[in-house]
Protein backbone atom coordinates (compact mmCIF):
# COMPACT_ATOMS: atom_id res chain seq x y z
CA UNK A 1 0.00 0.00 0.00
CA UNK A 2 1.33 3.43 -0.97
CA UNK A 3 0.94 6.56 1.13
CA UNK A 4 0.69 9.81 -0.80
CA UNK A 5 0.66 13.04 1.19
CA UNK A 6 -1.07 15.87 -0.63
CA UNK A 7 -3.71 18.58 -0.63
CA UNK A 8 -7.15 18.10 -2.18
CA UNK A 9 -7.06 21.72 -3.36
CA UNK A 10 -4.49 20.76 -6.00
CA UNK A 11 -6.07 18.94 -8.92
CA UNK A 12 -2.84 17.38 -10.14
CA UNK A 13 -2.11 15.90 -6.72
CA UNK A 14 -5.58 14.39 -6.51
CA UNK A 15 -5.38 13.01 -10.05
CA UNK A 16 -2.09 11.30 -9.27
CA UNK A 17 -3.42 9.83 -6.03
CA UNK A 18 -6.57 8.47 -7.67
CA UNK A 19 -4.82 7.01 -10.69
CA UNK A 20 -5.06 3.23 -10.69
CA UNK A 21 -7.28 2.85 -7.61
CA UNK A 22 -10.53 0.91 -7.45
CA UNK A 23 -12.37 3.20 -5.07
CA UNK A 24 -12.24 6.39 -3.02
CA UNK A 25 -13.35 7.19 0.51
CA UNK A 26 -13.32 10.99 0.72
CA UNK A 27 -12.78 12.21 4.29
CA UNK A 28 -10.68 15.36 3.84
CA UNK A 29 -12.20 18.54 5.29
CA UNK A 30 -11.62 21.57 7.46
CA UNK A 31 -13.73 21.63 10.62
CA UNK A 32 -16.59 23.91 11.60
CA UNK A 33 -14.52 26.24 13.77
CA UNK A 34 -12.06 26.94 10.97
CA UNK A 35 -14.87 27.44 8.49
CA UNK A 36 -16.33 30.23 10.61
CA UNK A 37 -12.95 31.92 10.98
CA UNK A 38 -12.02 31.55 7.30
CA UNK A 39 -14.99 30.76 5.03
CA UNK A 40 -12.92 31.08 1.84
CA UNK A 41 -10.41 28.44 2.91
CA UNK A 42 -13.21 26.19 4.11
CA UNK A 43 -15.00 26.32 0.77
CA UNK A 44 -11.72 25.83 -1.06
CA UNK A 45 -10.96 22.62 0.84
CA UNK A 46 -14.43 21.25 1.53
CA UNK A 47 -16.12 22.02 -1.77
CA UNK A 48 -13.45 22.65 -4.42
CA UNK A 49 -11.43 19.81 -2.93
CA UNK A 50 -14.45 17.52 -3.18
CA UNK A 51 -14.90 18.59 -6.81
CA UNK A 52 -11.32 17.54 -7.55
CA UNK A 53 -11.84 14.15 -5.88
CA UNK A 54 -15.15 13.38 -7.58
CA UNK A 55 -13.98 14.56 -11.00
CA UNK A 56 -10.79 12.49 -10.76
CA UNK A 57 -12.81 9.44 -9.76
CA UNK A 58 -15.17 9.92 -12.70
CA UNK A 59 -12.34 10.40 -15.22
CA UNK A 60 -10.58 7.25 -14.08
CA UNK A 61 -13.69 5.07 -13.90
CA UNK A 62 -13.23 4.44 -10.18
CA UNK A 63 -15.57 1.68 -9.03
CA UNK A 64 -17.09 3.51 -6.08
CA UNK A 65 -16.89 6.72 -4.00
CA UNK A 66 -17.96 7.03 -0.38
CA UNK A 67 -18.26 10.62 0.81
CA UNK A 68 -18.08 11.62 4.47
CA UNK A 69 -20.75 14.26 4.91
CA UNK A 70 -21.98 15.51 8.27
CA UNK A 71 -25.04 15.70 10.49
CA UNK A 72 -24.33 19.43 10.51
CA UNK A 73 -26.20 19.72 7.21
CA UNK A 74 -29.44 19.42 9.20
CA UNK A 75 -28.79 22.52 11.28
CA UNK A 76 -31.15 22.91 14.23
CA UNK A 77 -33.64 20.04 13.90
CA UNK A 78 -37.38 20.41 14.28
CA UNK A 79 -37.62 16.98 15.89
CA UNK A 80 -35.58 14.03 17.11
CA UNK A 81 -34.40 11.66 15.87
CA UNK A 82 -33.14 13.33 12.69
CA UNK A 83 -34.06 11.48 9.50
CA UNK A 84 -32.26 11.69 6.16
CA UNK A 85 -35.38 13.18 4.55
CA UNK A 86 -35.76 15.96 7.12
CA UNK A 87 -35.30 19.61 6.05
CA UNK A 88 -31.68 20.73 5.80
CA UNK A 89 -30.61 24.08 7.25
CA UNK A 90 -26.80 24.23 7.24
CA UNK A 91 -25.57 27.14 9.35
CA UNK A 92 -21.84 27.49 8.65
CA UNK A 93 -19.55 27.43 5.60
CA UNK A 94 -18.50 23.91 6.65
CA UNK A 95 -22.08 22.63 6.65
CA UNK A 96 -22.96 24.48 3.45
CA UNK A 97 -19.96 22.98 1.67
CA UNK A 98 -20.82 19.48 2.89
CA UNK A 99 -24.36 19.78 1.58
CA UNK A 100 -23.18 21.23 -1.74
CA UNK A 101 -20.66 18.39 -2.07
CA UNK A 102 -23.48 15.88 -1.64
CA UNK A 103 -25.22 17.48 -4.62
CA UNK A 104 -21.96 17.57 -6.55
CA UNK A 105 -21.41 13.86 -6.03
CA UNK A 106 -24.96 13.27 -7.24
CA UNK A 107 -24.11 15.16 -10.42
CA UNK A 108 -21.10 12.94 -11.15
CA UNK A 109 -23.07 9.82 -10.29
CA UNK A 110 -25.82 10.74 -12.77
CA UNK A 111 -23.57 12.03 -15.54
CA UNK A 112 -20.78 9.45 -15.39
CA UNK A 113 -22.46 6.45 -13.80
CA UNK A 114 -20.25 6.77 -10.73
CA UNK A 115 -21.38 4.43 -7.95
CA UNK A 116 -21.44 6.40 -4.72
CA UNK A 117 -22.81 6.58 -1.21
CA UNK A 118 -23.01 9.48 1.26
CA UNK A 119 -22.61 9.05 5.01
CA UNK A 120 -23.74 11.77 7.39
CA UNK A 121 -21.53 11.26 10.43
CA UNK A 122 -22.87 12.47 13.74
CA UNK A 123 -20.54 13.29 16.68
CA UNK A 124 -17.59 11.01 16.08
CA UNK A 125 -15.25 10.43 19.03
CA UNK A 126 -12.48 8.02 19.92
CA UNK A 127 -8.71 7.42 19.90
CA UNK A 128 -6.67 9.84 17.80
CA UNK A 129 -9.35 12.49 17.89
CA UNK A 130 -8.48 15.99 16.72
CA UNK A 131 -8.67 18.78 19.26
CA UNK A 132 -10.30 21.32 16.92
CA UNK A 133 -13.55 19.50 16.12
CA UNK A 134 -16.37 21.82 17.20
CA UNK A 135 -18.80 19.27 18.62
CA UNK A 136 -16.43 16.72 20.11
CA UNK A 137 -13.36 18.72 21.16
CA UNK A 138 -15.35 19.31 24.33
CA UNK A 139 -14.08 15.89 25.44
CA UNK A 140 -10.45 16.97 25.29
CA UNK A 141 -11.22 20.34 26.88
CA UNK A 142 -13.00 18.65 29.78
CA UNK A 143 -10.24 16.10 30.28
CA UNK A 144 -7.44 18.64 30.26
CA UNK A 145 -9.16 20.56 33.01
CA UNK A 146 -9.88 17.41 35.01
CA UNK A 147 -6.23 16.33 34.67
CA UNK A 148 -5.27 19.64 36.31
CA UNK A 149 -7.80 19.08 39.08
CA UNK A 150 -10.14 21.73 37.65
CA UNK A 151 -13.88 21.20 37.03
CA UNK A 152 -15.22 20.99 33.46
CA UNK A 153 -16.76 24.23 32.21
CA UNK A 154 -20.00 23.77 30.27
CA UNK A 155 -21.39 26.34 27.85
CA UNK A 156 -25.03 27.16 28.54
CA UNK A 157 -27.02 24.94 30.89
CA UNK A 158 -25.55 21.66 29.62
CA UNK A 159 -28.88 20.47 28.25
CA UNK A 160 -27.68 20.69 24.65
CA UNK A 161 -27.30 17.17 23.32
CA UNK A 162 -25.11 15.30 20.85
CA UNK A 163 -25.21 11.85 19.29
CA UNK A 164 -21.78 10.46 20.16
CA UNK A 165 -20.77 7.59 17.88
CA UNK A 166 -17.47 5.76 18.36
CA UNK A 167 -14.89 5.91 15.58
CA UNK A 168 -14.76 2.10 15.44
CA UNK A 169 -18.47 2.00 14.58
CA UNK A 170 -18.01 4.81 12.05
CA UNK A 171 -15.12 3.01 10.37
CA UNK A 172 -17.19 -0.16 10.09
CA UNK A 173 -20.12 1.75 8.55
CA UNK A 174 -17.76 3.38 6.08
CA UNK A 175 -16.32 0.06 4.94
CA UNK A 176 -19.83 -1.38 4.58
CA UNK A 177 -20.90 1.61 2.47
CA UNK A 178 -17.91 0.94 0.24
CA UNK A 179 -18.30 -2.83 -0.11
CA UNK A 180 -22.07 -2.90 -0.65
CA UNK A 181 -23.40 -3.30 -4.17
CA UNK A 182 -25.98 -0.60 -3.42
CA UNK A 183 -25.45 2.94 -4.69
CA UNK A 184 -27.04 6.35 -4.29
CA UNK A 185 -27.57 5.96 -0.55
CA UNK A 186 -27.59 8.85 1.91
CA UNK A 187 -27.24 7.42 5.41
CA UNK A 188 -26.99 8.73 8.95
CA UNK A 189 -24.20 7.23 11.05
CA UNK A 190 -24.99 7.67 14.72
CA UNK A 191 -26.41 5.81 17.70
CA UNK A 192 -29.89 7.30 17.88
CA UNK A 193 -29.18 8.40 21.45
CA UNK A 194 -28.91 12.06 22.39
CA UNK A 195 -26.49 12.51 25.26
CA UNK A 196 -26.42 15.88 27.00
CA UNK A 197 -23.16 17.75 27.50
CA UNK A 198 -23.84 17.74 31.23
CA UNK A 199 -24.10 13.94 31.15
CA UNK A 200 -20.88 13.75 29.17
CA UNK A 201 -19.05 15.84 31.78
CA UNK A 202 -20.29 13.62 34.59
CA UNK A 203 -19.23 10.46 32.73
CA UNK A 204 -15.74 11.82 32.18
CA UNK A 205 -15.33 13.00 35.77
CA UNK A 206 -16.55 9.63 37.05
CA UNK A 207 -14.08 7.83 34.77
CA UNK A 208 -11.20 9.73 36.37
CA UNK A 209 -12.34 9.18 39.95
CA UNK A 210 -12.13 12.90 40.71
CA UNK A 211 -14.52 14.73 43.02
CA UNK A 212 -15.33 17.63 40.71
CA UNK A 213 -18.59 19.36 39.87
CA UNK A 214 -19.04 20.94 36.42
CA UNK A 215 -19.34 24.73 36.20
CA UNK A 216 -21.66 26.51 33.77
CA UNK A 217 -21.21 29.72 31.78
CA UNK A 218 -23.65 31.57 29.50
CA UNK A 219 -22.72 31.10 25.84
CA UNK A 220 -24.70 30.49 22.65
CA UNK A 221 -24.47 27.12 20.91
CA UNK A 222 -24.96 26.37 17.20
CA UNK A 223 -27.23 23.37 17.73
CA UNK A 224 -29.12 22.52 20.91
CA UNK A 225 -30.08 18.90 20.18
CA UNK A 226 -28.97 16.06 18.00
CA UNK A 227 -29.81 12.37 17.58
CA UNK A 228 -29.73 10.23 14.46
CA UNK A 229 -32.54 8.19 13.00
CA UNK A 230 -30.56 5.10 11.99
CA UNK A 231 -33.43 3.04 10.61
CA UNK A 232 -32.23 3.52 7.03
CA UNK A 233 -28.66 2.36 7.58
CA UNK A 234 -29.99 -0.61 9.50
CA UNK A 235 -32.23 -1.54 6.58
CA UNK A 236 -29.74 -0.83 3.79
CA UNK A 237 -26.47 -2.09 5.31
CA UNK A 238 -27.55 -4.12 8.34
CA UNK A 239 -25.30 -1.84 10.40
CA UNK A 240 -25.73 -1.29 14.13
CA UNK A 241 -23.57 0.71 16.55
CA UNK A 242 -21.78 -1.69 18.88
CA UNK A 243 -20.12 0.60 21.43
CA UNK A 244 -22.50 2.25 23.93
CA UNK A 245 -21.69 5.89 24.55
CA UNK A 246 -21.24 5.33 28.28
CA UNK A 247 -18.62 2.62 27.74
CA UNK A 248 -16.87 4.43 24.90
CA UNK A 249 -16.64 7.78 26.69
CA UNK A 250 -15.44 6.23 29.94
CA UNK A 251 -12.72 4.23 28.16
CA UNK A 252 -11.63 7.26 26.17
CA UNK A 253 -11.58 9.40 29.30
CA UNK A 254 -9.37 6.96 31.19
CA UNK A 255 -6.98 6.51 28.28
CA UNK A 256 -6.68 10.22 27.56
CA UNK A 257 -6.21 11.09 31.20
CA UNK A 258 -3.38 8.56 31.43
CA UNK A 259 -1.76 10.17 28.37
CA UNK A 260 -2.15 13.60 29.93
CA UNK A 261 -0.55 12.40 33.15
CA UNK A 262 -3.66 12.90 35.25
Amino acid sequence: MDFVEGDVRYRGTVDAAVDGVEGVIHLAALCINKSIDDPAESLDVNLVGAQHVFAAAARRAVRRVVFASSASVYGEPEKLPMHEDDPLRPQTPYCIAKRAAEHLLGFYAARHGLASNVLRYFNVYGPGQKTDAYYTSVIQVFLRRVARGEPPIIDGDGAQSMDFVHVDDVARATVMAYTTQKSGLVLNVGTGIDASVAKLAKLLVAATGRALEPQFRPRPTLVTKRAADISRIRAELAWEPRIPVEAGIVELGRNMLAELGG
